[in-house]
């Protein structure tokens, strides 16, 4: 009997796991706290444009891309254990210094309080919004360092504790928690904004930053405690060790003759390397777009502001419907079970699947006439699809790249998601104040309207196009030996 318990293998994998899922969840309620507040609470006060709006996202965009390009080398460079601690203080304190922002500005421009920031007219109010929109770009842009660490981290640490063939299904756990993070903060942070404006604390929004902003440091209490290296981790047995270094022979092989890790400038001369940039530069918008536009779509198309119980209502209901994406990151691993495939072979063939889905989204706004019910569980699908296509993704990159690189290859591919929510947040504000000033009609759709709809038809192509070019640079299993 005690021989059969000391072979039997613990289960400590899963507990890391669960603190990848955790820090992703918080990392995006920091993301979205502004997206749920900006409409509704914050735009009255600073006297926002949708092109405001759109600057600023755009901001945080390119400086997550800018700081991927260098955040998987530091996490290399620091271990998992500090690199993700730092990630995850800067982030937590760029999430409580949008707080800031408003009082900033007062002292800036020289009024007394949020009152006569809402009431201020002609110039003065121009000032206020072209002040504010500053603090709050610099507020964004720690906010987008700090985040910048927490893919290349999450995916190191799956590399260390998980083998090839449940690294998609460890992904598709932590990455959940993105959409988990989605899924809580439009019930969460529009209700602690509200609760604390009618309690007299500021506008109510700032407060919210704060509460969700601390989350980050509890995590960090928590992470100190719990991590230590696989190899010499206590709470993981032989056979556990045993089970996650089932592929030491093809790592050790690949360690052997890397010796060394790869640069930068190596990585962007592999085919590999741009397979996977090009796969995520083409769709990581869609996902981005949903995240930070979603809210203000309600409340432009039906009305619903976001902290209104049927926008509640909805928003939670699009990211549950996100959450089938679990799935997602186990069909890899069913192809390799029962055809024995290579890892990188069966994982393409799921993607191909994923990429279908979100071609449902050409008709999500034309169904919205009949309910806009049917609208969101579209969307709700075309997010799904996405986490399983980007959890797989991720996945890629371990497939491909020897141990020592992974980090570093997800902080490209990081930096190729960070420019393609710029370039999409950069461009729907300006698209959507053009098309309501002009009054645009396009397939049927008129104003704001019809400028959600020509975003929605490119979000609904864009998997495709990402597959077949991520199939024409890499066809085939084709490890990087370096």
């Amino acid at each position: 009997m005690n021989n059969i318990q000391t072979t039997r293998k613990t289960n400590f994998r899963w507990v890391i796991c669960a603190m990848l899922f955790f820090a992703t969840t918080v990392n995006y309620l920091d993301r979205q706290a502004l997206s749920l507040t900006w409409k509704d609470f914050i735009a009255p006060e600073f006297h926002w444009t949708n092109t405001d709006y759109g600057n600023i996202a755009a901001a945080f965009s390119i400086m997550y891309a800018i700081a991927n390009f260098f955040s998987g080398r530091i996490i290399d460079w620091l271990g998992t254990r500090r690199g993700y601690l730092w990630a995850i203080g800067v982030w937590s304190a760029g999430a409580c210094l949008h707080a800031l922002c408003g009082w900033a500005t007062e002292q800036w421009v020289g009024l007394d309080d949020a009152a006569q920031l809402v009431g201020a007219a002609g110039d003065v109010a121009a000032t206020v919004s072209m002040v504010s929109v500053w603090f709050f770009l610099a507020a964004r842009v720690v906010l987008a360092a700090g985040e910048s660490g927490n893919f290349p981290a999450a995916v190191k640490v799956t590399a260390e504790y998980f083998p090839k063939k449940d690294r998609a299904f460890a992904t598709a756990i932590f990455n959940a928690g993105a959409t988990i993070g989605a899924l809580v903060a439009p019930l969460c942070i529009p209700t602690l904004a509200r609760y604390f404006k009618d309690m007299g604390v500021g506008n109510g929004w700032e407060m919210a930053f704060v509460v969700i902003g601390m989350l980050g440091f509890v995590w960090m209490g928590i992470w100190i405690f719990i991590y230590q290296p696989m190899q010499t981790n206590k709470r993981v047995n032989a056979a556990e060790r045993e089970y996650i270094l089932q592929d030491s022979q093809d790592d050790a092989a690949a360690d052997a003759d890397s010796g060394r890790k790869l640069s930068i400038l190596e990585c962007l001369r592999l085919r590999q390397t741009w397979a996977i940039l090009m796969g995520k530069f083409l769709t990581d918008g869609v996902w981005w777009f949903f995240l930070f536009w979603t809210p203000a779509y309600i409340s432009d198309v039906y009305g619903y502001t976001s902290d209104s119980t049927m926008a509640q209502m909805l928003m939670f209901t699009l990211y549950a419907i996100t959450m089938l994406s679990l799935y997602g990151g186990k069909l890899p691993t069913i192809f390799i079970n029962r055809t024995g495939g290579n890892a990188y072979n069966c994982r393409m063939k799921a993607m191909f699947i994923f990429a279908l889905f979100p071609l449902l989204g050409l008709v999500a706004q034309t169904l919205g006439a009949i309910s806009c019910w049917l609208t969101i569980c579209i969307i709700g699908i075309v997010g799904a699809a996405h986490q399983s296509w980007s959890a797989n993704l991720f996945s890629v990159g371990s497939d491909l790249f020897p141990k020592k690189a992974v980090a570093t290859i997800t902080g490209i591919n990081g930096m190729a998601g960070g420019l393609s929510s710029f370039l999409i947040n950069f461009v729907s504000g300006r698209l959507l104040d053009h098309v309501e000033a002009a009054q645009t009609v396009f397939c049927g759709f008129q104003g704001k309207e019809a400028g959600y709809f020509i975003i929605f038809c490119y979000c609904s192509v864009a998997y495709i196009a990402g597959w077949l070019v991520m199939k024409l640079l890499v066809p085939r299993y084709m490890p990087v030996k370096a």
